[in-house]
């Protein structure tokens, strides 16, 4: 009976929590916000400091609380270690080596110099020195989990907040014995240097047997045509990865990390990320549930004044920190800004550190309990930082600041590239290659910089800025080309240029068929869909491969792209794709 009562228990939390992500993903992805704060919302509903504390009045809400936080406490380090795991996989051992000064040096500077600062303002709220400096590492970590998916780690703000992060998520273990061993009858430095040597065994025979038994096990597994094999031989293996550095007294998140590095030195990285990436949203959004689940609103506000006086320390000193090293790193001002806003609030390994601080006699119960809720509301505030981050960072850096003194200013007379990325850097040599004077512009300071260098004619400039179009005198130009990819932006993009320049030309870079619809409906001249071009060049291809002669074979090519941009252009997406069907090809979005 207690068994099934169990069973029960379970599945309602279960069903909570794919009621929450079925509700809150669409619904907030709808109004493009991000969805993280809608599942911490759910988990304060839902938790036992909302309507869960409720059910013995109403037991009818039984079904629609979390019972027992406990019971999905395991997805929700699951959702950070399939997060650990994906990043892994947009990293390799080199680009990681590449990485080695700004994770080692920037990251430590940013953890140590933050976690000083927070100590001595601790100490002057009245804490004593071992208290303070066990909350003020602890308070120094920034949200691997939230920060990534906001920042990605491809542009530059999410490239030097990765780096900060993974020294953090590399230092835990250290950090965790280290309070331990200061804690009355703590750890002591044996058992200490017994776990480092265990992990580092662990992590060489990972390495070692990653290196040359993955590939050959994936390709075992692609050979069976089996996607769900697939999918089952990748969690097992991020999974054992996981399992073996945790046994080792290490963090499980290095496993993970670590098991994605090794797989992105094979050729199946892409296709594992693929698969695994609806699992870690959904692991995450549980994880996010929890979050919100430890937000006692009734002792936030009790305390107040208190708590907003210490969300507000912890904020204010860890964005001055990080942005201040990244100034004297050579960073722009932009990227400083909206990187220390980024990672000002705390981590969710805050809440693992607080734990062990408060079982090592470090820190009061007490005291523990009032840094949790701090570090759940500033949790919670990430995603409004990043926001108000993008803006700080569009008002402090001008157009003019990345340039030299003999850069072009506006496109007068020229054809105006939006994006210098791999698409944007084709469009340009072969405006060069004819003669076409052109001018690039990027939002990236350091690709602006390197193709600066090597003699290119781009700015830095970030067209998601109203007063930057303006400035470039957009009327004199003779066309712009938008080769971003970034459907929002490149809809509102065309959008802005042909309200305020009907006649000028507009080429834009499309995703699909239905993308280049919505590009035509918003004023482009003409909307290039990567996916339909890319079957285009292989019909091409197999044609002449099989002998029939270049000339028809090109005239029959731009017969049919004429065709397609018809259908695009007169009924979108769905009639182009029914005409694709009849014309014996298929539109793989």
């Amino acid at each position: 009976m207690a068994g099934h009562l169990e069973f029960n228990t379970s599945m309602s939390d279960v069903l909570v929590v794919l009621g929450a992500a079925g509700i809150v993903i669409p619904a907030f992805a709808r109004a493009r916000i991000t969805p993280v704060i809608g599942f911490i919302l759910v988990g304060v509903l839902v938790g036992p400091f909302g309507l869960g504390r409720l059910v013995g009045q109403f037991p009818a809400l039984y079904y629609v609380t979390i019972t027992r936080p406990e019971a999905i406490a395991p997805f929700a380090e699951l959702g950070v270690i399939l997060l650990l795991f994906e990043i892994g996989l947009e990293l390799s051992f080199g680009r990681l080596w590449d990485m080695r000064a700004q994770v080692f040096g920037l990251g430590a500077a940013k953890l140590l110099v933050s976690a000083a600062l927070l100590t001595l303002v601790l100490v002057t709220m009245h804490h004593d020195v071992p208290a303070a400096a066990g909350l003020g590492i602890a308070l120094a970590l920034s949200s691997t989990a939230l920060v990534l998916p906001i920042a990605g780690t491809q542009s530059p703000v999410g490239r030097r907040a990765l780096a900060m992060l993974l020294l953090e998520d590399i230092a835990l273990v250290p950090i965790i014995f280290v309070l331990g061993a200061f804690g009355p009858g703590g750890t002591s430095g044996a058992a200490l240097f017994a776990t480092l040597w265990r992990g580092g065994v662990i992590v060489l025979v990972m390495l070692t047997l990653g290196r040359f038994q993955l590939p050959r096990l994936f390709a075992s597994a692609a050979r069976t045509k089996s996607p769900e094999l697939f999918l089952a031989f990748s969690l097992l293996v991020v999974i054992a990865a996981a399992l073996a550095t945790a046994g080792a007294g290490l963090s499980p998140i290095m496993g993970a990390l670590l098991a994605g590095l090794l797989i992105a030195e094979t050729d199946y990285s892409r296709e594992v990320e693929a698969l695994t990436a609806p699992f870690k949203g959904l692991a995450l959004g549980v994880f996010l549930i929890t979050v919100g689940m430890s937000i006692d609103v009734g002792e936030i506000w009790r305390q107040l004044g208190q708590i907003a006086l210490g969300v507000a320390a912890v904020l204010a000193a860890k964005a001055i920190v990080t942005a201040l090293l990244l100034r004297l790193g050579g960073a722009s001002r932009g990227v400083a800004a909206e990187v220390g806003l980024l990672l000002a609030s705390p981590s969710e390994t805050t809440l693992i550190v607080l734990t062990a601080a408060a079982a090592a006699g470090l820190v009061s119960p007490e005291n523990a309990q009032f840094w949790q809720i701090v570090t759940a509301l500033g949790l919670t505030l990430t995603p409004l930082l990043a926001m108000i981050g993008r803006r700080l960072a569009s008002a402090v850096d001008s157009p003019d600041e990345t340039r030299s003194a003999g850069a072009p200013r506006d496109a007068s007379g020229q054809a105006l590239v939006f994006g210098y990325g791999r698409v944007g850097r084709l469009v340009g040599a072969m405006l060069a290659r004819h003669e076409i004077p052109w001018l690039a512009l990027d939002a990236d300071p350091a690709l602006v910089a390197q193709a600066r260098a090597a003699g290119d004619p781009v700015i830095y400039g970030n067209v998601a800025n109203a007063a930057l179009l303006e400035k470039l005198h957009l009327e004199s130009a003779r066309s712009v080309i938008v080769t971003m990819d970034e459907p929002v932006l490149v809809s509102r993009t065309v959008r802005r240029i042909r309200a305020a320049h009907p006649d000028l030309a507009i080429i834009v870079r499309a995703r699909d068929a239905d993308h280049a619809a919505e590009l035509y409906r918003a004023g482009a001249s003409d909307a290039v869909p990567e996916t339909l071009e890319s079957s285009l060049q292989l019909s091409e291809a197999v044609l002449v491969d099989m002998g029939v002669p270049m000339g028809p074979v090109i005239a029959s090519i731009h017969e049919m792209r004429d065709e397609l941009r018809e259908a695009i252009m007169r009924g979108g997406g769905l009639e182009q794709k029914s005409r694709l069907k009849a014309a014996g090809l298929r539109d793989r979005t």
